[in-house]
């Protein structure tokens, strides 16, 4: 049987964590978002240095572990003179992982607007930032929400990797509460059952996204 105790009891310790969780999720959300839409530009860009380092950062953050990226930010910045604290450093591994993912799917969006806008545009006397900007970006950006959603889903359950290094996030609360009260299982369950609570909700938007955008195509 579960012990429902132990929830009542450190109520406010698993608070903590699902708090910080929901933090690190939106501040990684945004900036991931921010920087996967740029290396997606750079992707596909006319300059093929551009495409190359877009590709080479999709490439290569794309096949490592997220724990190596994590721990890149948390081991090598005391190295390099400044030393950045578990959320933190959990906080850019996230964005930086997460940005690559979002990158191929904002450059398959991108890929979706027919090339005779960017034509029109660019004759127009726009310049590639500017209609990236104002023509293509919107565009795509609307063909790939369901997509995104999915990346903001998985990147919620990635956030767990924060407990590894002390980011302040469930998964370190419920390692604190188990070593108190030497219970592992029922405290796990519980951990699961809050990200439960964050997961469903961006599910069934998902879902909802995907069916509104199948009718509007």
């Amino acid at each position: 049987m579960i012990n429902w105790s132990i929830l009542i009891k450190y109520w406010d310790t698993f608070m903590k964590g699902f708090l910080g969780t929901i933090e690190v999720s939106l501040i990684a959300l945004i900036a991931s978002f921010v920087l996967g839409t740029i290396i997606a530009v750079m992707r596909i860009a006319p300059v093929k240095a551009l495409n190359w380092l877009g590709t080479v950062y999709v490439e290569f953050i794309r096949n490592i572990p997220l724990l190596l990226v994590v721990y890149f930010f948390f081991l090598a910045s005391p190295a390099l003179g400044r030393p950045l604290d578990g959320f933190v450093a959990g906080t850019i591994g996230l964005t930086v992982y997460t940005a690559a993912f979002i990158a191929e799917a904002v450059r398959a969006g991108i890929q979706a607007v027919a090339k005779g806008q960017t034509e029109a545009a660019r004759s127009s006397g726009l310049t590639y930032i500017q209609t990236m900007r104002y023509i293509v970006l919107p565009q795509a950006i609307r063909v790939v929400i369901p997509p995104l959603g999915n990346q903001f889903l998985n990147l919620v359950k990635n956030s767990s990797v924060l407990g590894v290094v002390a980011g302040l996030d469930l998964m370190y609360y419920a390692d604190i509460i188990s070593t108190r009260t030497f219970v592992t299982f029922d405290v796990y369950i519980f951990v699961a059952l809050f990200y439960l609570v964050l997961t469903i909700p961006i599910s069934f938007g998902v879902r909802y996204l995907e069916k509104r955008m199948a009718r509007h195509h």
